[in-house]
């Protein structure tokens, strides 16, 4: 049996890979329910655009972590690797590192240092890995490598949810909404920063095509493009894309983020997760 690859719900994987996903909890009004199980897209966005109603999110307990980590040795894997949102978004990462204390040494955990794809791209780099072999070094190295070749770009109409949810300091949901800019933001090393600014959708979205051309390089890549209520505009994102890159894409998804994510960047998200190729 190989090495077991962990993740988190807020990765957004696509079907078919061979990756346990411990959830994390969305509360809506003061009703928990699990990101990905109970709770959905729509009904986060529903709740963020009505008045007087509260969104809140919470990590996994250690003990979810501890339960998912001993089935997965129980069954006879040799070592888990867990790979999670990055700590400066989430305690996640802090609660898998606990369960991981309590379970030993046969457990590594991994920062991916972003969430969506970002994060879903060195899981599946990891999943890979293990299917080819690689012992726990191997496995966690892998991830690790992901990790470095990937960059998570993202439009928001507003950094308003971001703020509140403090993802974004203060100072930089101040600069992303003087003159009714709509903000470019990307994740470095972890944190949701400010990237560019532009005056209209249009030209956001045609921003966020080239920051991502940008980020492929000459490599050939995988990408996904993520949204939040807004599918149409996902997949002309993704075709626009699609077209910029050419024969260097090797494979690309397209996306609904989940409750959690949605709760603190709010409707109208539209992201895209460069992955570049070894």
């Amino acid at each position: 049996m190989p090495v077991a690859v962990v993740t988190d719900s807020t990765a957004y994987l696509p079907t078919g890979h061979d990756v346990t996903v411990v959830p994390l909890t969305v509360v809506i009004n003061g009703v928990e329910g699990l990101d990905g199980v109970d709770v959905t897209p729509t009904e986060v966005a529903r709740a963020l655009s009505a008045r007087r109603v509260s969104v809140t999110t919470s990590r996994p307990a250690p003990e979810q972590f501890v339960s998912a980590y001993r089935r997965l040795l129980d069954a006879g894997a040799p070592g888990v690797v867990s790979i999670h949102l990055s700590a400066d978004l989430s305690g996640t990462v802090e609660s898998a590192a606990l369960a991981a204390a309590e379970v030993g040494e046969r457990v590594a955990v991994v920062d991916a240092r972003s969430a969506g794809m970002g994060l879903g791209f060195p899981a599946l780099a990891a999943a890979a890995a293990a299917a080819a072999g690689a012992d726990l070094a191997g496995v966690r190295a892998a991830a690790r490598a992901a990790i470095a070749r990937t960059t998570t770009l993202l439009y928001v109409d507003t950094l308003e949810f971001l703020r509140r949810g403090g993802r974004i300091g203060a100072a930089s949901a101040l600069l992303g909404t003087a003159l009714s800019v709509k903000p470019i933001l990307h994740v470095a090393d972890g944190a949701i920063v400010v990237r560019d600014k532009v005056r209209t959708a249009s030209r956001g979205l045609a921003r966020l095509v080239d920051l991502a051309v940008e980020a492929a390089g000459e490599s050939d890549v995988d990408a996904a493009v993520h949204h939040l209520g807004a599918g149409e505009r996902a997949a002309v994102l993704a075709d626009t894309l699609a077209a910029r890159l050419g024969d260097r894409l090797k494979a690309r998804y397209v996306t609904e983020v989940g409750a959690v994510v949605a709760a603190h960047v709010g409707p109208g998200l539209l992201g895209i997760v460069i992955h570049r190729h070894p």
